[in-house]
């Protein structure tokens, strides 16, 4: 028997999922996605990140910590906690795809669901890379930029979740402002591409091993932070704009709602930024700064996917 057929012959035995159940179990893949990228964090920041040093496998012939004399038992717990997660991610990746399928949702939302299980592989790869290379930091920073990509989708899959499968889009704003919203995300994807170098050329490279120091990023940080925090400027000020484009133009209150979300978001990022500076880079504000970055991703998708409606949504409804 086909995969395929026995796939759906095993998912038609399950209940019909509400669309409620639908959008819990996307909300869920939002957060397992952005979570991961906090924990990753941590275990850059307590120089964990060779606490398993190899992949799959913890240890060679392991895949949970053993003992070890060359690898403290803390910063095994530590990587080993984050890769435990990522079956969570997998989970929930999983489950998204079987309750869409179930529910007999649009090609769509299909698409968004399967892009969770297949991005995860990838970043399982990544992630095997980034250990097996000594924690190089240009990896790092693919794996940080990669969990932000799918933050943005997963926050894509919970609004298309949340649209009848009958109806019809229109927009809600007119096309240039549109556009503005396009390079505001452009720029957003510059700020987290600097803010990985920042990382990169930073004082928490992920293990502080003597005799196996972790390359880094051969510029001045000073410069980087420079660049880092004029970019950020550059898309706080492309949001104001568009604010007031979309007061110009009348938008939707929900609309101006989420830019409003963002805004705040991206400002709070810029003085949690701020503070790390000026306060030598303190391990607890770099999670906390990873999950800021995760959460203005999460708020620029949902803006983005706000600009355009799907009508009809009473065709829809369970």
């Amino acid at each position: 028997m086909p995969v395929k057929r026995l796939f759906m012959r095993l998912v038609d035995l399950l209940p019909e999922p509400s669309l409620r159940t639908q959008r819990i179990v996307a909300a869920a893949v939002i957060l397992t996605q952005g979570g991961i990228a906090v924990t990753g964090a941590i275990v850059r920041v307590t120089a964990s990140g060779l606490g398993c040093p190899t992949w799959p496998q913890c240890f060679p012939g392991s895949f949970t910590p053993v003992p070890h004399p060359e690898v403290a038992g803390i910063h095994q717990a530590v990587e080993f906690g984050n890769r435990l997660l990522t079956f969570l991610v997998v989970l929930t990746a999983a489950a998204a795809v079987i309750v869409v399928v179930r529910a007999r949702r649009r090609r769509e939302v299909l698409v968004y669901a399967w892009l969770m299980p297949a991005s995860t592989v990838v970043q399982a790869v990544i992630g095997g890379i980034t250990v097996l290379t000594g924690l190089l930091w240009w990896t790092v920073a693919i794996h940080l930029l990669a969990s932000m990509t799918m933050v943005w989708l997963a926050v894509l899959l919970f609004v298309k979740v949340g649209e009848p499968d009958r109806g019809a889009y229109r927009t809600r704003v007119p096309g240039p402002l549109r556009h503005l919203t396009v390079l505001s995300a452009v720029t957003l994807a510059a700020v987290l591409v600097t803010g990985t170098m920042v990382t990169g050329a930073g004082p928490h490279a992920g293990d502080k091993s003597i005799e196996r120091p972790v390359p880094r990023l051969q510029i001045e940080i000073t410069t980087l932070v420079h660049l880092h925090s004029s970019l950020l400027v550059a898309y706080l000020s492309l949001l104001i704009g568009l604010g007031f484009g979309l007061l110009a133009a009348h938008a939707a209150r929900a609309v101006l709602k989420r830019l409003v979300v963002v805004v705040a978001l991206v400002a709070a990022q810029g003085l949690l930024g701020a503070i790390q500076f000026f306060t030598g880079v303190p391990e607890a504000l770099v999670a906390l700064h990873v999950a800021g970055a995760a959460a203005c991703t999460a708020a620029t998708a949902a803006l983005w996917a706000s600009m355009r409606e799907r009508t009809e949504a009473e065709a829809f409804q369970r």
